[in-house]
């Protein structure tokens, strides 16, 4: 970055927040430039072991403040996720070798809403093939490792950004879940990961909702209030948009203060599959527990009651319709043909499988989501907090994982369904859960405790977590390889 000094120390970059970096330059603390400079010393130092960012954008660099918009983010270094076709002009290839070099056409409506918040696209964060395993490793890219663990999984499918952040590197990233890949990546990192209600982030205007609503584009931090003002920034309806979700009547950045009502929530770690949890992982649910109902909190034992195993086996009809022809049409735009030796192993197979599904069978999944949803629904009436875990375990070892695995579609997912078995329901039912940074192991890694509310409450999880935020704080836990624990040169 020729001209430019970092402001910051890159140990003081990583400290801040993304609201204390946009204070500081809002303030004439420090410029756009300097934290730019600041980020490129921190990302230099730490992701040449964690390899979660694979490009970095010269362009953002050398020019901060192009085009840069004046919104309360301005300046905070972001990076985005290597998945969808959400901004224009950069590369999006899905993690594999049938999409390399693709450049997305035109900006979407979430791009637009991230670029108005005023935050600096730096690059773009790994992803697993087609965001579809469990570890954040490809043949394009190779394996990113846990910041708080080499060869161990960041979770996928925003792993990349889930390592960037937790690692210092940025206190912002783009993430993106429809059956955890907000919220695993930050459990098994130590952040902060908000998955909002159904269509509360446009998916717009080239789309209708994302995999038929079970998908939302959010972000990853390391704060509460980070995640407040960023789903302040990417929660504006747009024209066309099928439908508006209910909605506070102030930003959610004003329930930060923790003065919400108190709630009635409902706790369990009764495993939904045959998979135990982790024991450590349940205690940090209780203790969560705990700490709610000393805050005021009506506090007891409470979970829906649902089919998890038949939900998962619905869900493949609703996840594969036609994904055979949506690998094909990503191979026509780099005029390559979907095979073995373009795609992964078990993307190989999934497009194998997909071929096998049927309309019938799809159109009974989405009649099938209803159900859920009203049958889940109903304890909500009576309740308005699930908390659960996020994950049944801690990060697992890379290899456990990935779409190079030759396993058969349906056993691949039972593989991985295993230890994300209590977010997947979220994303069938529609309602908005967050993933905080609760619990530390006793191996060393993280532990996320995810708390769900009814659909269009964000709010309620905003001020919940800002009272465990202080309640349990998380914010001085730092893994090894971060900014601030691994040596210059």
């Amino acid at each position: 970055m020729k001209g430019f000094k970092p402001a910051l120390s890159p140990e003081e970059y990583a400290a801040c927040d993304g609201t204390e970096l946009a204070r500081l330059i809002a303030q004439g603390q420090v410029t756009v430039a300097e934290v730019t400079a600041s980020a490129r010393l921190a990302i230099d130092r730490v992701n040449p072991a964690v390899n979660a960012i694979i490009e970095l954008y010269e362009d953002r660099f050398a020019a901060p403040e192009e085009g840069m918009r004046n919104g309360p983010m301005r300046g905070v270094p972001f990076v985005i996720k290597d998945v969808s076709d959400h901004f224009g002009g950069r590369k999006m290839e899905s993690g594999s070798r049938v999409s390399e070099g693709y450049v997305v056409p035109e900006d979407d409506h979430y791009a637009q809403m991230i670029k108005a918040s005023g935050v600096n696209l730096l690059g773009r964060s790994a992803a697993p093939e087609f965001s579809m395993s469990l570890t954040t490793a490809t043949l394009l890219y190779g394996e990113t490792h846990n910041p708080w663990k080499k060869n161990y999984s960041t979770s996928g499918s925003s792993g990349g950004a889930g390592a960037a952040v937790a690692s210092g590197m940025v206190p912002i990233a783009h993430s993106s879940d429809i059956g955890g890949s907000t919220r695993g990546p930050a459990a098994w990192c130590g952040t902060v990961g908000l998955h909002p209600t159904r269509g509360r982030v446009s998916a717009g205007p080239g789309m209708s909702e994302s995999g038929d609503g079970l998908a939302q584009s959010s972000v990853l931090t390391r704060t509460m209030r980070d995640t407040a003002v960023m789903l302040d920034a990417i929660s504006i309806p747009q024209p066309g948009d099928p439908f508006i979700p209910r909605k506070p009547d102030r930003p959610y950045a004003d329930f930060l203060t923790g003065k919400g009502p108190r709630l009635k929530i409902g706790f369990s770690t009764a495993p939904l599959l045959e998979t135990p949890v982790d024991p450590e992982i349940a205690a940090t649910v209780r203790l969560t527990a705990k700490a709610l109902e000393a805050l005021g909190h009506h506090v007891e034992q409470g979970a829906p009651s649902f089919d998890q195993v038949a939900m998962n086996l619905m869900l493949t009809d609703l996840w594969y319709f036609e994904f055979d022809k949506y690998l094909d049409s990503l191979g026509q735009r780099t005029g390559r043909k979907v095979s073995p030796e373009t795609v992964e192993k078990a993307s190989w197979n999934f497009y194998l499988f997909a071929k096998e599904r049927s309309v019938d069978n799809y159109l009974r999944a989405i009649e099938n989501l209803n159900t859920y949803r009203r049958q889940i629904g109903r304890w909500f009436a009576d309740f308005d907090i699930w908390l659960s875990p996020t994950c049944a375990q801690v990060s697992q070892p890379n290899a456990n994982y990935g779409m190079n695995l030759d396993i058969p579609a349906l056993e691949f997912l039972l593989h991985e369904d295993h230890p994300c078995q209590f977010m997947v329901w979220v994303n069938a039912c529609g309602v908005p859960a967050i993933s905080l940074p609760l619990g530390h192991h006793s191996n060393g890694l993280p532990i996320g405790v995810q708390l769900a509310a009814k659909p269009g409450y964000e709010e309620h999880l905003i001020s919940l977590g800002a009272e465990l935020e202080l309640a349990m704080p998380w914010a001085g836990r730092l893994p090894p390889m971060h900014v601030a624990r691994i040596s210059n040169g």
